[in-house]
């Protein structure tokens, strides 16, 4: 019995007769009838439109799945090919991809003839899909410009809004106090950070459900909507223009909501937000910008993230996510102290042995079995039995029997993984050897001559990252095994 996976995409939700669960159903009955299992695990679904495959993030995983060296399934079916793609191009792409890794597209709905004949049949389906998809989408977007044109939504609420469907307008909501508060602050000198922070210290959260950071901000800034506005872009990126000129790429009209923000404190901050731009371009650096010892090797003790260079009189570094608004506790560090504590450490490090070996970074011996993947493998045979018993190819007995035996060796694998593991601790690091590594990289960093990108491409050798500990006012360093 082979085993098989299928891929559901639905454009619309119009499309009941269509649905994800009326593609599974019928791949299902498909699969019976061909002697292959559909295990669950292998059930990739979209529910987007489109017809590019970059945005269809199961797609992408049930690619990566067939690429894989031991792939675990044969063949993809789908409903009808214009599931698999819409996109000629990307459909030959794709196709020839799997069938390179082994792994065959069936529609079992379009059954094709053996031979060039079938492949023929095959081409001019996918061209009919991507034809009919352009007339679609070109239809889509003339009749979202004309509902635009008229004042109508044709696009999600704004933060601080919701949508009247009876209506066809936007409706302020819960947030509305929220967004004039933004404004304000804004007006009054409040930095765009410290206003995602305050915002996600409240409870805020973006669409997504992420903590809000400057681009949030931001975008409610410069959103027109809020004075009573609609934008909208053919292409779904608007270059907005002040007032009421029309933007080049798409429309700028009057809405049918109430505004939230009157004119003059969109202008107050429109002229604000052209003044800052034009502040920051002024001291932009051309090309790359300057490279300094530790950049990209420390990170925040709090939330992981890396600590970024700020321009200021003095070079220092800061949480990028604190920059953004999204990390609650400041990490500004002078880089010339940091240079000063890592060689310090560096040093510290050499005289007393002392190495710590950064978490998760053990690699296991070269020559040794790959126990990880031998249980994941384990684990998938597991879910096969399952599936195989829900629907009745294994009968109770087999099930127990096969079950039992590979919990046993699931147990027996993860016992040599952790016996691997303490051992490969134990004979990772040489202490004695790596001292001399070590010792010519600091010798290396404590040279004034060499460049500031020499210096951190040295220390890459040996430290896998630095972490800030804001707390005890001390920078970690762990290194590479």
């Amino acid at each position: 019995m082979k085993t098989a996976a299928a891929y559901l995409r639905v454009s619309t939700e119009e499309q009941d007769e269509y649905s994800l669960d009326s593609q599974l159903k019928l791949i299902r009955a498909y699969a019976a009838a061909h002697d292959m299992i559909v295990p669950n695990e292998y059930v990739f679904q979209d529910e987007t439109s489109g017809r590019s495959a970059k945005k269809r993030k199961d797609f992408q995983r049930m690619i990566g799945w067939a690429k894989e060296k031991d792939r675990p399934f044969e063949t993809v079916l789908v409903w009808k090919f214009s599931r698999f793609a819409r996109n000629q191009e990307e459909s030959i792409v794709y196709k020839a991809m799997l069938r390179r890794c082994g792994v065959e597209v069936v529609s079992i709905s379009e059954p094709l003839a053996e031979g060039p004949f079938g492949s023929l049949i095959e081409r001019i389906l996918e061209w009919m899909d991507e034809f009919y998809s352009i007339r679609l989408s070109g239809e889509v977007k003339r009749g979202m410009a004309e509902k635009v044109s008229r004042g109508e939504i044709v696009t999600p609420p704004a933060f601080g809004y919701d949508v009247d469907k009876k209506a066809k307008r936007y409706v302020p909501n819960g947030d509305a106090a929220t967004v004039r508060k933004i404004y304000a602050d804004y007006l009054s000198g409040v930095g765009m950070a410290t206003i995602a922070r305050e915002l996600g210290r409240i409870g805020v959260r973006t669409s997504r459900g992420n903590l809000p950071d400057n681009r949030f901000v931001k975008y409610i800034l410069q959103n027109p909507v809020y004075i009573g506005k609609l934008r909208w872009s053919k292409g779904g990126h608007v270059n907005y223009s002040r007032g009421n000129e029309l933007p080049e790429n798409g429309y700028l009209v009057d809405g049918r909501h109430e505004p939230l923000i009157d004119a003059a404190s969109w202008e107050a901050v429109q002229d604000k937000l052209s003044r800052s731009e034009r502040g920051r371009r002024k001291y932009q650096r051309d090309g790359q910008p300057v490279e300094w010892m530790l950049k990209g090797l420390v990170r925040c003790s709090s939330c992981g993230s890396t600590l970024v260079r700020l321009s200021t009189d003095c070079p220092s570094m800061q949480c990028h996510k604190y920059a953004h608004g999204q990390c609650r506790v400041s990490h500004s560090l002078s880089i010339a102290r940091a240079d000063r504590q890592v060689i310090a450490a560096l040093e510290y490090a050499c005289d007393n042995l002392a190495f710590p070996i950064a978490p998760h970074t053990v690699p296991r011996p070269a020559e040794g079995p790959d126990y990880g993947r031998q249980i994941a493998q384990e684990r998938v045979k597991l879910r096969r039995v399952m599936e195989a018993y829900e629907t009745e190819v294994y009968t109770l007995e087999d099930f127990t029997r096969r079950r039992r035996e590979i919990l046993a060796r699931i147990a027996e694998l993860e016992q040599l993984q952790i016996d691997a593991e303490v051992d490969a601790r134990s004979k990772t690091l040489e202490p004695v050897a790596f001292r001399e590594k070590v010792l010519d990289v600091l010798q290396l960093v404590k040279d004034p001559q060499q460049t500031e990108a020499a210096k951190n491409a040295a220390l890459r050798s040996i430290l896998s990252y630095i972490v800030y500990e804001k707390a005890e006012n001390r920078l970690a360093l762990y290194f590479f095994t």
